[in-house]
């Protein structure tokens, strides 16, 4: 089942994201639009919280815009990694301690990314890898509702890498089952604690603990 991302809210302010691999997202989408007006109406209606939920799954991309008679549908696409390039990328989370921590922190580390280009993994797109359809008459391709889901994207990956790993082929589960069968298959760890293990339970440990907080939770509950 394709991951479902809730419906934004309305928004003030810029429509586009705040972290380093959000902002070269946002890059990669404002590029493959023809004019900036089409930029200006699509950022307005990302802000409007008149896109519906955003569903993504490897390589794909499906909302509907509410709010306009036509209710249009925008479908888009991003270029899957290759096997060995979801191999290699794989290998790189592995090859440094930290690394699956800071992706299930939330936090996509710039020296994973470099590493990846080197071995020659793009995991940032550009903007010719994109590819959007819209079911409403506009003639240009991306329209501005097809922008307008761009844009919103670029939140979800700026509040979750994984959102960007998925969609390029390597979703969260998959990530960690490989990770777990390379530890479970070196001698030299089967001793040791398993550090992805770890790392995920200590990632869950911190979203309830915000939740909690969220809820109004006193902090010494949550010691």
């Amino acid at each position: 089942m394709s991951p479902i991302h809730r419906r934004q809210a309305a928004r003030r302010g810029a429509a586009r994201a705040s972290t380093w691999w959000g902002k070269a997202w946002v890059r990669a989408v404002e590029e493959s639009a023809y004019a900036e007006e089409d930029l200006r109406a699509a950022r307005t209606l990302a802000r409007s919280g008149r896109l519906g939920p955003i569903a993504v799954d490897r390589g794909t991309i499906g909302c509907t815009v509410v709010g306009e008679e036509t209710m249009p549908a925008v479908v888009g696409s991003l270029e899957l990694l290759p096997d060995r390039a979801l191999d290699a990328l794989v290998d790189l989370v592995a090859a440094e301690a930290g690394r699956i921590a800071a992706l299930l922190a939330g936090d996509l580390p710039l020296r994973l990314v470099e590493h990846a280009e080197e071995v020659g993994v793009e995991l940032l797109p550009y903007s010719g890898e994109f590819s959007w359809g819209c079911t409403c008459d506009a003639w240009l391709d991306p329209c501005r509702h097809a922008l307008a889901v761009g844009y919103q994207l670029a939140w979800l990956v700026d509040a979750d890498p994984f959102v960007l790993l998925g969609l390029r082929g390597l979703p969260r589960d998959d990530l960690l089952a490989r990770l777990h069968a390379r530890g479970s298959a070196s001698p030299q760890q089967d001793s040791a604690p398993d550090d992805v293990e770890i790392a995920y339970d200590a990632a869950l440990r911190a979203r309830r603990a915000l939740q909690l907080l969220a809820a109004g939770a006193p902090i010494d509950h949550l010691l």
